[in-house]
């Protein structure tokens, strides 16, 4: 059974091309087989919310907030561990505020 905020490695197709790699994410939701994640990058650089080693990541990483997409449950391969109850609410505060924003425009 997959919570929000599990991190978790799953199959991944990139999204310019058809490459179809592992990749560590976060589970958003899940419902009905599909699950929601958003894709976690160990390049710092990018925009994103910060996963340190101190939250359960093997090295520095990015949640790219803005890398959210629809997987089946078969493609999870494993649960890495989970957010901690203050990153879950970063997380959720940030993607809160990219959706409050599409509803002004």
């Amino acid at each position: 059974m997959l919570n929000s905020g599990d991190v978790v490695l799953a199959q991944v197709q990139f999204t310019d091309s058809f490459e179809v790699k592992i990749r560590p994410a976060v589970v958003l939701f899940e419902e009905m087989g599909n699950v929601i994640i958003a894709g976690i990058t160990s390049n710092i650089k990018m925009k994103g919310i910060t996963l340190t080693k101190k939250d359960g990541a093997i090295k520095d990483s990015v949640i790219k907030t803005n890398y959210i997409f629809t997987i089946s449950e078969a493609a999870i391969k494993r649960k890495l561990f989970e957010l901690g109850k203050n990153k879950k609410s970063e997380l959720y505060k940030d993607l809160e505020n990219k959706i409050s924003r599409l509803q002004m425009k």
